[in-house]
């Protein structure tokens, strides 16, 4: 028997706002955690314009650099760290995590937060990263292996209530996005 051949895939949005967000999913800790940090921004189009329904997830080491492998990732009692986190934008385009900052996971790489986007128009989901600003940026294998100019859109900015991380889905400020083999 033969293999079937790829047929197209069908765009990943807007249907996703009414079946994947769940209660808790942006927050991986309660917000008044100890050790909390917030990771938030804005999801931008092409036009600059905020996108309103995009939906943001995350994906993380602990803070010692393990990569958490609990079970039950939708499952929020308050105490169990399972490194996964899904946030709908507002009506603003924006976003918003109740998290721990993420360790390194090797020696030699910075710490970051995986994220991928689905938005409207989208064929695939997009992953990306976003790096906790820092020394460790300069000897980080995936960055140093970028551009000058690009290697900013893949680093959060700190402010007074935690960590921005905005996302460009195209024009002249435009994330960059991975690719991984088999997506």
């Amino acid at each position: 028997m033969s293999a079937l051949p790829p047929t197209p895939g069908q765009t990943v949005g807007p249907f996703f706002h009414y079946a994947l967000p769940y209660a808790g999913g942006p927050h991986l800790v309660p917000a008044g955690h100890r050790d909390a940090i917030r990771l938030h921004g804005t999801v931008y189009d092409g036009g600059g314009d905020p996108v309103q329904d995009a939906l943001i997830e995350i994906w993380q080491p602990d803070p010692t650099g393990a990569v958490v492998q609990q079970p039950g990732s939708i499952s929020r009692d308050g105490w169990s760290f399972t490194g996964w986190g899904r946030a709908p934008t507002d009506g603003a385009g924006q976003y918003s995590f109740s998290t721990l900052a993420p360790g390194a996971t090797d020696p030699g790489r910075a710490p970051f937060f995986a994220v991928t986007v689905f938005a409207r128009g989208l064929l695939n989901r997009l992953f990306t990263r976003a790096y906790l600003p820092g020394d460790a940026l300069a000897d980080d294998p995936l960055l140093s292996s970028l551009p000058d100019d690009r290697r900013g859109t893949l680093v959060a900015v700190p402010d007074e209530t935690g960590l921005v991380f905005d996302i460009h889905l195209q024009g002249e400020r435009e994330t960059v996005f991975l690719r991984y083999p088999g997506h």
